[in-house]
């Protein structure tokens, strides 16, 4: 720099006789007023004019008529054409003298000051300018209007962006609503100026709106519902189900933000400034001629679109779609879920039910384009056939045992022994077994086909147990089970007699554990044999027992036993068909079926507008049909409580 400065070094006497002819015939007083001038003009703050000296390194040497050049950074200046040598230029004096002696200058101050003076002079609160988005700032924009404004966020726009970093660049008309001239701040609103606007707007289209327009509009908002859709002024709300008539999950499958659509009017509210717009009724309603062009009973195929607890949905053409129903998916598996049938996707077959053209609902089914296996098995398997069948569940009152492949025949716990009292079909078949029964009836239209088990063998309370065990006949026994009203006494394998406590002894025994004792082995006589109810009443009375004569005579003096009460006895009786006690798990099970007889699926309806398909209930009950039940889960035949009632009243085994 020293050496660059050298070339105008003048001599001393050069130097003077320049100074004396600059100041020609000034006099002392005026060089003074002179002076004091130069040191008012030239002080911090102040903008100059200079004349560009030449660039040195990474400054602009600047000549502003004082003492000294003075020098900016290059990096203010936007071109070459801007610091070429003699070009006229402002500039604001920072410091007067610098690190190196030298003047520090700033043309982008003096730029900014200048921009600041030319905005307030053409520029007033309320003016409309544009200006270009430069950068984000914390809180919102800076804007260049000739100098930089702030734009608040919230400013920006009706609807904010998600990343207002995307207006960078961009040239935004705005309007100023706040100067600060002693801060050097100004701030501007693009939304106040897009209110203004579109409430002009709006007052003309809502003074030209009629129902059916066709209008053009921009997609501004996307929600779940459907979507808002700027009409000019005002927006209206495109509702999901007026986008297509086909199925439409979401509303994004059909616009998009900021697409341009056609829109038709379909109703407004000029009070609340609501409109109601759709996209479907441009075209025309697949639904009109529907049952001409499927009439009930026609079989038709279709693509499944949607599956849901209850069922699964087909469409049969673009804006027309039909529930198959759980239930009529198949005639002879238990079906849990649709998704066991049918995928999303598949092409099936379906007959068509139902049509209710007014609510545009449409009942299909699956099972009804293949042939009843029901209609052909009374035909096949009349009352008396005797087959073989697979065990594939079990109940709490019953076995299920495979008929055929889809078809399942209850094999009721009465239904397994002459003799034995069957508590559990577990005691006399496991799952998987394959065992032999007897068809004893089928109901097609309940689709229920009713075994037995001990129906293979002849009954042997007709004559083999009338003629072994007649009345008066005294016969050895085992105890088998002792209860409150008197004890079960096995005379042979499955054939059990009721020992009623009043016939223990001639003397009253309050408790029959003091006298009697389970697998001891006892003399009785039979007092009674009904074959007809399956019963056999036995007594100790006036029969040898030693042991249990001794045993009552420890007792002490005993009153005399009188005769029992005919209701009391009664009650021991139906006490002695009662089946065994009950386990949690048995407990467990009854609830369950109850809980199943008891439940009804509301109807399959069509939802609500506004309402997802989930939101319809179920098809009303209907007859399953006897298919796959689960391990201990209560199977369709069940729900009818009357077969089951008709089963106990032949439940009683007591012998």
């Amino acid at each position: 720099m020293t050496e660059t400065f050298e070339q105008y070094i003048l001599p001393e006497e050069k130097l003077e006789k320049e100074v004396t002819g600059a100041m020609g015939d000034l006099t002392d007083e005026e060089i003074e007023k002179e002076y004091e001038k130069e040191l008012e003009e030239f002080r911090p703050g102040n903008i100059v004019e200079g004349e560009v000296v030449g660039v040195f390194g990474d400054e602009v040497a600047i000549n502003i008529r004082y003492k000294s050049e003075g020098f900016v950074p290059l990096i203010e200046f936007n071109n070459l054409e801007e610091y070429k040598p003699g070009n006229k230029v402002h500039v604001y004096i920072v410091m007067m003298e610098g690190p190196n002696g030298s003047v520090v200058l700033s043309k982008k101050k003096a730029d900014l000051a200048f921009g600041w003076k030319r905005i307030l002079d053409k520029h007033d609160v309320g003016d409309v300018t544009v200006g270009k988005a430069i950068r984000k700032i914390k809180g919102g924009l800076l804007v260049d209007i000739g100098v930089p404004v702030f734009m608040p966020a919230s400013q920006i726009d009706i609807r904010r962006r998600p990343d207002i970093a995307s207006y960078i660049g961009e040239d935004l008309e705005c309007k100023i609503i706040k100067i600060d001239e002693e801060q050097k701040n100004i701030v501007v609103s693009r939304r106040r100026l897009i209110e203004e606007q579109r409430e002009e707007a709006k007052k003309e289209l809502l003074a030209d709106l009629e129902k059916g327009q066709i209008r053009k509009g921009v997609v501004k908002n996307i929600t779940d519902f459907g979507a808002f859709i700027d009409l000019g002024g005002i927006d209206g709300l495109l509702h999901i189900t007026d986008m297509s008539w086909s199925r439409v999950s979401h509303p994004s499958e059909i616009v998009a933000l900021d697409q341009e659509v056609d829109v038709i009017v379909l109703d407004f509210e000029l009070e609340r400034e609501r409109i109601s717009l759709g996209l479907k009724q441009k075209t025309p309603n697949p639904w009109e001629g529907i049952l001409k062009k499927y009439p009930e009973d026609s079989l038709v195929t279709g693509e499944v679109v949607n599956i849901l607890p209850y069922g699964a949905f087909v469409k049969l053409e673009d804006g027309v779609e039909g529930l198959v129903h759980i239930s009529e998916m198949s005639w002879t598996k238990r079906v849990k879920h649709p998704s066991e049938m049918v995928e999303i996707g598949d092409r099936v077959n379906v007959m068509v039910l139902s049509i209710d053209e007014e609510k545009q609902e449409i009942s299909l089914g699956m099972k009804q384009t293949e042939n009843n296996p029901w209609e052909v098995v009374k035909e096949k398997y009349p009352p008396g056939t005797v087959l073989k069948g697979k065990v594939r569940n079990l109940t709490s009152y019953g076995a299920f045992i495979e008929v055929e492949e889809g078809v399942d025949g209850l094999l009721h716990v009465s239904d397994m022994s002459w003799k034995k009292k069957v508590a559990h079909p577990k005691e006399m078949v496991r799952k998987g077994d394959m065992v032999e029964v007897k068809v004893l009836e089928v109901d097609q239209d309940k689709k229920r086909v009713s075994l037995g088990m001990k129906q293979l063998e002849d009954n042997p309370w007709e004559s083999e147990i009338p003629e072994k065990y007649q009345e008066g006949t005294v016969i050895e026994g085992v105890i088998a089970k002792l209860t409150g009203f008197g004890a079960f006494v096995e005379l042979e394998k499955n054939l059990e007699g009721l020992l009623h406590i009043s016939e223990v002894a001639e003397q009253r025994i309050e408790n029959i554990s003091d006298v009697l004792e389970e697998g001891e082995r006892v003399n009785v006589k039979i007092l009674e044999l009904n074959s007809e109810e399956r019963r056999l009443r036995l007594s100790l009375r006036g029969i040898e027992n030693p042991l249990i004569e001794d045993r009552i005579q420890a007792l002490g003096d005993l009153p005399l036993a009188s005769e029992e009460p005919s209701e009391e006895k009664e009650a021991a009786e139906v006490q002695e068909e009662e089946p065994a006690e009950k386990t949690e798990e048995d407990k467990t099970e009854e609830a369950e079926e109850k809980a199943e007889e008891t439940k009804e699926a509301p109807a399959a309806e069509k939802p609500e507008e506004g309402a997802s398909e989930e939101d319809a209930g179920d098809k009303p009950d209907q007859e399953a049909s006897e298919g796959e039940p689960a391990e201990e889960e209560k199977p369709a035949e069940a729900e009818d409580e009357e077969a089951e009632k008709e089963k106990k009243s032949e439940d009683n085994d007591a012998s």
